[in-house]
């Protein structure tokens, strides 16, 4: 089955919303390099509102240490997620799992950078560009899914109600991740685009 994963929230209710249709992990934004950044007590209150068994994700973008640090500290998230340049020996530091997002923007030469992360619990392929914080809506050719890594592969981008079961039948992900795709405007979530997207994955699996 292919799990889902809600990212950018910054609303305790679409949190809420999406554990309740089936998410199995929400996400939320620390770094400003986004615009569905949400503070430290925002962030505390969405994770602390989830219910048992819902995975919950902070993500960071090329952020200070010392913050990462603070956002594991007063959010306790399950995993964090970094979205930048960061190296796997930075990412370890903190004793924490975490995803690592790489950028597919540049197609196919963006693939070596899988095998550059072997500490992540998993790799989250998005379809931004290089330097971009995610959540641009871009997806990618869904076909360069490599099959041979042992870490689960979590497909991102561009995905929506209309197109994730063609996604998932294509790429063959452990997971996908939604965000600007069940959205009215950034950071605030769509109820009808939310219950359709999450039916529209348990309905391709």
């Amino acid at each position: 089955m292919t799990r889902i994963k809600c990212c950018g929230m910054t609303r305790v209710e679409d949190a809420l919303l999406a554990a309740q249709l089936g998410a199995d992990a929400i996400g939320v934004v620390m770094t400003a390099h986004s615009k569905r950044q949400v503070s430290l007590a925002q962030a505390k209150a969405i994770v602390d509102a989830m219910p048992p068994f819902v995975t919950t994700v902070a993500l960071c973008m090329d952020d200070d240490a010392g913050f990462v640090q603070e956002v594991i500290d007063v959010v306790h998230p399950s995993l964090l997620q970094f979205h930048g340049t960061e190296s796997d020996e930075w990412c370890k530091q903190f004793g924490h799992p975490y995803l690592k997002a790489i950028a597919m923007g540049e197609g196919a030469a963006a693939l070596y950078q899988l095998r550059d992360h072997p500490h992540a619990a998993g790799l989250l392929l998005d379809g931004h560009g290089l330097g971009e914080p995610g959540g641009s809506g871009k997806s990618f050719d869904w076909s360069l899914m490599p099959r041979d890594l042992k870490q689960p592969l979590i497909l991102a981008g561009g995905l929506t109600a209309a197109n994730v079961a063609e996604a998932i039948r294509i790429a063959q992900p452990w997971a996908v991740d939604v965000s600007s795709g069940i959205e009215s405007a950034p950071g605030i979530k769509d109820p009808i685009k939310l219950r359709d997207f999450i039916a529209a994955v348990r309905a391709a699996a």
